[in-house]
């Protein structure tokens, strides 16, 4: 019986090595790539059976974590990425080979994409720390184009790691899978030119899809023979910012918190929040509408003028008493002299690594924030309730909604007269 290079190739594949002998050393490497069918680069009018990834060793099945949401990727099946596809991709174990096949089958006129993610183990729980890609066709030539870029969690200020990359070539609805590196970078290489919708998602269920909920963006590029984009994932919401309970900071201020991140080009301000006294609704005076990190600075400046003007008065009373201020001008210029060797971080904290692009791209745009400052003219009222409006509150992709709240400006707390009641000197002798 004549066998077809294809049947050949799986029945070489079938005569490697699975394992040591009885009672060898145990193995201390991960296992090896032997065999790829089809290999990268071929151009195979028709592909017949399963593409298979042959192992020197016997590899572990991985089906635990089997039972998840549905379309979720699981087993054997999150370390292989195959597209572009439609629907699901049949992976199957083989002791020392995966067999991969997408269940619509191979469609002719397409260039394949086969990446094999990091993570396969073997009976020795040795692990494959390196992936691999193959690119095969069913009809065109391989392309050369390529499409690289980072992502970015925008909420959190931080590359989004192990995103989920998806390039769709119009009009196609297919797409172009990848991964996001630990730094949020991504490339994908050899696809057709054209124009894409890139969408970088936060795949938190593995299903390999954009959901109501996850962090995701989009942006449209044009490729020819290269392209770089960013992405700046966050949640999309469908609904307006709504209000938490608000919280007093002191006497004249309270901080709102929204139940999504604000539009930083759409930040509230005087115009839109207003106050209400209850239960007869009157018109409380807002001063000054901020965010907190503008509010904490305001708070700072605040209380270094403070200071200041407490170190003048210090230095009157003690300018006529000549040793004195003597002294205090000796101390003055000790402590201004040993202020700027004060630590700006936590003793023996170790720097984190720093990515000087990632800083550099996130400091291109404004830091999402869900939290306000409101400041009012006049102290807030104790054992009293506000009425609290924001018109017009923006989520980030410009959804914008009235939200309303109530602030509970709390009793000031009584001091026990026992606590400070002079008590009897109980160590003077009789």
């Amino acid at each position: 019986m004549r066998l077809t290079p294809f049947a050949g190739l799986l029945l070489l594949a079938a005569c490697a090595s699975e394992g040591p002998p009885p009672g060898s050393p145990p193995r201390l490497v991960p296992p090896a790539i032997i065999l790829i069918s089809p290999d990268s680069g071929a151009v195979l009018p028709t592909l017949p059976g399963d593409a298979v990834i042959q192992f020197d060793e016997v590899i572990d099945e991985m089906a635990q974590g089997s039972g998840g949401a549905p379309g979720t990727v699981t087993g054997l099946g999150k370390q292989i990425v195959l597209s572009p596809v439609a629907g699901p991709v049949n992976v199957s174990w083989h002791r020392s080979a995966i067999h991969i096949k997408p269940k619509e089958g191979w469609k002719a006129g397409r260039v394949y994409h086969l990446q094999l993610l990091p993570g396969i183990v073997d009976l020795h729980r040795n692990v494959l720390k390196r992936g691999q890609t193959i690119i095969f066709s069913t009809g065109p030539a391989i392309p050369t184009a390529s499409l690289r870029g980072i992502a970015l969690s925008w909420v959190e200020q931080h590359p989004l790691t192990q995103g989920l990359i998806r390039a769709v070539l119009k009009p196609d609805t297919i797409a172009y899978l990848t991964y996001t590196d630990s730094t949020g970078r991504f490339r994908l290489s050899d696809i057709p030119p054209g124009q894409y919708v890139v969408y970088a998602v936060n795949d938190q269920n593995s299903n390999r899809t954009r959901d109501l909920r996850e962090a995701f963006d989009s942006t449209v590029v044009m490729l020819d023979t290269s392209a770089t984009t960013t992405l700046w994932a966050f949640v999309h919401d469908t609904v307006g910012p709504r209000l938490r309970a608000p919280e007093p900071i002191d006497s004249v201020s309270f901080r709102l918190t929204f139940t999504a991140p604000l539009s930083p080009t759409h930040m509230p301000d005087t115009d839109a929040v207003h106050v209400f006294e209850l239960p007869d609704t009157t018109p409380v005076a807002v001063s000054a509408v901020m965010t907190p990190a503008a509010n904490d600075s305001l708070v700072a400046r605040e209380r270094t003028t403070a200071d200041s003007l407490r170190r003048a008065a210090d230095t009157t009373r003690a300018a006529a008493d000549t040793t004195k201020r003597k002294a205090g001008a000796a101390v003055d210029t000790t402590a201004r002299k040993a202020a700027p060797q004060q630590p700006t971080s936590h003793p023996g904290a170790a720097p984190a690594p720093v990515d000087s692009t990632v800083i550099k791209l996130l400091a291109t745009r404004p830091v999402p924030a869900d939290k306000i400052v409101v400041r009012t003219r006049d102290p807030l009222k104790p054992s009293t309730k506000y009425f609290i409006r924001v018109s017009g509150a923006t989520n980030l992709n410009g959804v914008h909604a009235d939200a309303v709240s109530v602030l509970v400006v709390p009793a000031p707390k009584k001091v026990p007269a026992d606590s400070i009641r002079t008590k009897p000197d109980t160590t003077r002798k009789k």
